[in-house]
């Protein structure tokens, strides 16, 4: 059973769209300066560089329709449920959290290899911000049974997601798979985790976001 569409979601599905048909009837090198870019003098000799609002512009968009495909349905799969459970704000606020952090994570690797090797690494995908919402899906449902595509067996959302990230630390640090951002998918996971670590008060945070007093009621005659 598909779950239902909410609205922050949508929203998402909405704005990733349509980021990628500018992509698609722009000149995509008009869109250059929003693609995340490492911090690096090559970089910006090369005519780019690393601009703060791209931590957050790159995360809407995607190199291809199979790589928006893919995250769009990775967001309203999972993230559907996460909305259910916080609403609207706190899950809007937590998917952009991810995003942001996945990016920085990956702008720490990207400028490193420039510095390492030359090379210039710019980078797009909402992925930061999926894998932040599976993490986040693994920690509020860990029981839900999950299917592990392509092999035809169920296991627990945790169990899941720690595949995954396994899979992406190897992969990182190894360098297969070129060309995907392995650090910016642990860097949303680990954001997320940090997101939700503070919203519940646990370590390393002491406590969780001051919550707002209900009004003063008044009795009026």
């Amino acid at each position: 059973m598909f779950p239902r569409l909410t609205p922050a979601v949508q929203a998402l599905l909405i704005a990733n769209v349509a980021v990628f048909l500018l992509q698609f009837f722009l000149a995509d090198r008009a869109l250059e300066y929003f693609k995340l870019w490492p911090v690096s003098a090559l970089a910006s000799s090369a005519g780019y560089g690393f601009q703060p609002w791209q931590l957050l512009t790159s995360g809407f968009m995607h190199d291809g329709v199979m790589h928006l495909a893919f995250n769009m349905l990775a967001i309203w799969m999972f993230g559907s449920a996460l909305e259910e459970r916080w609403g609207y704000k706190y899950f809007l606020t937590f998917f952009l959290i991810c995003v942001v952090g996945s990016n920085l994570c990956q702008l720490l690797v990207s400028s490193a290899m420039v510095a390492w090797d030359g090379s210039i690494i710019r980078t797009v995908g909402a992925s930061g911000g999926v894998y932040g919402v599976l993490l986040g899906f693994a920690m509020v449902f860990p029981d839900r049974r999950m299917g592990l595509f392509p092999f035809p067996v169920e296991i627990p959302a945790r169990t899941l997601v720690m595949i995954y990230g396994a899979l992406a630390l190897f992969y990182g640090v190894t360098g297969t798979e070129a060309g995907v951002a392995h650090f910016a998918h642990l860097g949303g996971m680990l954001f997320g985790w940090l997101v939700i670590r503070y919203w519940r008060g646990q370590p390393p945070f002491r406590r969780g976001p001051r919550k707002p007093k209900p009004p003063k009621l008044r009795v009026v005659k």
